[in-house]
């Protein structure tokens, strides 16, 4: 009798620990009380194992899925296969719904397939293509069933849904295991060595990349050295100043600086260009340490700031003059202090007038200057030629006002550091090469007066525009 169960498809369940088996009976031993099952499926998913032999203590229930008869005297011809509908295991174990998953979902319709697992979300279903024809033998077909619905046939389409499935689909994939035998530093190498080969630009391999990190500012190609001292002149000063990039700027003495002015006016840079020039860079400077963009706006009209030229009767006098023009017209309340003298350089007087055109203010006396702080003053007291004016007791009434006056004060071409400064500056601004100025002179910037490079070799000076892309520049002590 045992025999005849052979090659049937049953489910085991053996309690919530060992779980539900299904399988093939390929033998059935009653002395032992033992049944073995080929090819099984536990819980669903496909075993590791050819066969698996259960003793009748572990088993607390056992179906029959697809019952095989065999007959005696024609076995070896044909078989008479019945199939039964596969009965759902008990609700007791979690894990039975994958029991559901077994064998017989070959026979089951579409609809049938999809099972909800416990604990998963109910949009999420599992779908299992466990078992199939080419896991019988090899005189056994798949039965073909034809479900009803509605009371209409629904043929069933073998070839879709019946087809065996590669036992890899029923097994995990290692995904690490497999990123492990990618050596993606050999690949790198095999595509650089075989660009190299071909005469193609190879991309590099993660080995050859630096951690270079560059600033906004800074250039990634390669490019010749950098030479900082671009500017050598003949009798160095006592100091060496330095621009933001690294430049080397030299001072130089009050001589050289006058041979470079002489030379420059001899081929067409003129006084008044120099004035002129002079004036609009200081003005520029001036602007920008009073607010700027943030201080010039038509909102601002009410809040006008007030600067206090103190200028005397030379050069120095006449760059602080056409500097108060130029800040008169973009609306700027400019005092202007000017001693009275009987007889004034040419170029003062030509400034002066142009000065009057605006709606500047001129004052000679001391007392005429604003009682309260103004915004900023603007020093060009101070002659490179004349010393003996520091002497002079407008000189002195106008210094001492500057220092007693709480504004910032911004010195305009001031001489070097043989020469004292009454005036205590926040910054200077030096014309084309700087002299080497005492600590008081605050900050120095520098300003770019349009002298040509050529001018500058006629002298013995090698010249590089330190400037950029900017006409005042600040310096710094080297």
């Amino acid at each position: 009798m045992a025999a005849d169960w052979l090659g049937s498809l049953v489910s085991i369940n053996c309690g919530p620990t060992l779980g539900v088996y299904q399988g093939e009976v390929v033998s059935v031993d009653q002395s032992s009380q033992t049944i073995s099952l080929r090819q099984p499926f536990h819980n669903g998913v496909k075993c590791p194992v050819p066969e698996v032999t259960f003793s009748a203590i572990d088993i607390k229930e056992l179906k029959i899925l697809d019952i095989t008869i065999g007959n005696a005297k024609n076995s070896s011809s044909a078989s008479t296969k019945v199939s039964s509908a596969p009965v759902a295991v008990s609700k007791g174990d979690p894990r039975s719904a994958a029991n559901l998953n077994s064998p017989q979902d070959c026979s089951k319709s579409q609809g049938e397939r999809h099972v909800d697992i416990p604990g998963q979300p109910k949009g999420f279903r599992r779908r299992h293509n466990s078992w199939s024809s080419s896991s019988k033998g090899a005189n056994q077909a798949t039965p073909k069933k034809n479900g009803v619905k509605n009371g209409q046939m629904k043929p069933r389409d073998d070839e879709c849904f019946g087809e065996a499935t590669d036992d890899a689909v029923d097994a995990d994939f290692d995904f690490e295991g497999n990123l492990a035998l990618f050596d993606k530093a050999a690949v790198f190498s095999e595509i650089d060595i075989s660009e190299r080969r071909n005469g193609a630009r190879s991309r590099g391999t993660p080995l050859d990349q630096t951690p270079t990190r560059y600033r906004h500012d800074e250039n990634i190609l390669e490019a010749k050295p950098v030479v900082y001292r671009q500017i050598t002149v003949p009798q160095p000063g006592a100091k060496e100043y330095c621009t933001d990039s690294g430049l080397v700027v030299p001072s130089i003495s009050y001589e050289l600086h006058q041979r470079l002015l002489s030379i420059a006016e001899r081929h067409g840079l003129s006084l008044e260009r120099r004035l002129e020039m002079t004036g609009v860079c200081a003005t520029q400077m001036a602007l920008t340490l009073l607010g700027g963009p943030n201080r010039f706006t038509p909102k601002n009209l009410h809040q006008r700031p007030t600067v206090a030229l103190m200028c005397g009767p030379h050069v120095q006098g006449a760059q602080g003059i056409s500097c108060g023009r130029h800040l008169a017209n973009h609306e700027v309340e400019v005092v202007m202090f000017l001693p009275n003298f009987v007889k004034m350089l040419d170029c003062v007087t030509s400034e002066v007038t142009l000065f009057n055109k605006t709606s500047g203010k001129q004052v000679s006396s001391i007392k005429d200057l604003p009682d309260t702080p103004v915004d900023l003053i603007i020093n060009c007291l101070d002659c490179h030629e004349n010393t003996f004016l520091m002497d002079q007791p407008w000189y002195r009434a106008a210094a001492d006002w500057a220092n007693q006056n709480r504004a910032p004060v911004l010195s305009l071409d001031p001489p070097g550091s043989g020469q004292g400064h009454a005036v205590e500056a926040k910054w200077s601004l030096s014309l084309c090469l700087p002299f080497s100025l005492a600590e008081g002179a605050g900050r120095v910037y520098l300003c770019d007066i349009g002298i040509p490079r050529q001018v500058f070799k006629e002298v013995g000076i090698k010249y590089i525009c330190p400037f950029g892309c900017k006409f005042v520049i600040p310096l710094h002590s080297a």
